[in-house]
């Protein structure tokens, strides 16, 4: 399509802000031919093993491979683990001038062990945060953001729930935005409400489930919400309308797996987006994406809808691969080309 073809064209250069929770991802690839005789477990023999940024890490790396200006935001451990994480950072082209060293906590590290195309285990390591106020942040990461928050075209936070974000800085990072700049949320509260006055939502199925579920059942009512499930279309439509009334945002963007994502504006008809996978290999990642590349053409200038529909045709490629991947540039010019 000639727009969508120009709304990429627009990718390369936009400067844009990820902030949220790093994690270096280890694969350790191998294959089995036998069970240990010390457990009834099975013997991995290794082939292969590499790193890659996992996180908001992995947001920074999808939006630096279609040719986005990224900046990264965020705390690392002053560890070994964080130094391969800023090398893997630094060889993508992303700028890591926003990430700093604590050494209260370990930098979040998740070892993944696959044979034969199959996870057998995964091994994390984490030191999450105690919900209160994060002088680290106050001290570190609040100054810089105040520095370079106007250079950026559009903010994307990225919440795994591993105590980065928190009311503080949310609160911080609305009042810089201002409604001048798109920030963009991929949720892990269930109360989507503490994110505040922010662009847009984009919960996953199980997450806009929590979210309604965390309403009271009479505002519920009031709201049009007929359920806490999104199964059923008229469910979906319904009850995501009611959430996007209860937050009072701009846009709610629920996405639903294998049944595509849904589009809530106000004044505006929900806007279905039927899946573009043509074949489902792994699922991990694909949230990234999307918020990634959604982010991404509202910064080149693209409408909601179709940066939604961008966003749904680069999940539909990073699910028909292995972990956490970035969909490039030539990939989505070519999954666009062939809807």
């Amino acid at each position: 399509m000639n727009k969508y073809n120009t709304i990429i064209g627009r990718f390369r250069g936009q400067r844009l802000l990820v902030i949220g929770d790093l994690v270096l991802d280890r694969y350790v690839k191998g294959s089995v031919s036998r069970i240990s005789p010390e457990a009834p477990v099975p013997i991995v023999v290794q082939q292969e093993s590499f790193y890659t940024p996992g996180g908001a890490a992995n947001v920074a790396n999808n939006l630096s491979a279609l040719g986005a200006d990224v900046t990264l935001v965020g705390k690392i451990g002053a560890d070994h683990e964080g130094g391969i994480l800023k090398k893997e950072l630094l060889r993508r082209g992303i700028h890591t001038k926003g990430i700093f060293a604590d050494r209260a906590v370990h930098t979040i590290f998740k070892t993944r062990i696959i044979a034969q195309h199959q996870q057998v285990v995964r091994v994390d390591r984490e030191t999450c945060g105690d919900g209160g106020p994060d002088k680290f942040t106050q001290s570190r990461i609040l100054p810089f953001l105040r520095r370079n928050f106007h250079r950026y075209k559009a903010v994307v936070i990225s919440d795994y729930g591993k105590g980065m974000i928190d009311p503080a800085l949310l609160a911080a990072i609305r009042e810089m935005a201002l409604d001048k700049i798109p920030v963009i949320v991929d949720p892990k509260l269930e109360d989507l409400r503490e994110y505040g006055q922010v662009s847009c939502v984009t919960p996953n199925k199980k997450e806009a489930e929590a979210a309604l579920k965390a309403i009271a059942p009479q505002a519920r009512k009031a709201l049009g919400i007929r359920s806490t499930q999104l199964d059923k279309k008229e469910d979906i439509e319904a009850n995501g309308s009611g959430l996007l009334a209860y937050l009072g945002i701009g846009a709610l963007l629920i996405t639903l797996g294998e049944h595509g994502m849904y589009l809530f504006e106000h004044n505006k008809k929900p806007f279905p987006i039927p899946t573009r996978a043509r074949e489902v290999y792994d699922v991990s990642g694909a949230g990234d994406t999307v918020i990634a590349v959604f982010a991404l053409c509202l910064a080149a200038g693209a409408d909601r809808r179709h940066a939604a529909d961008i966003a749904n045709h680069a999940a539909g490629v990073v699910v028909g691969k292995m972990g956490a991947v970035a969909v490039e540039l030539d990939e989505l010019k070519q999954a666009v080309k062939e809807q």
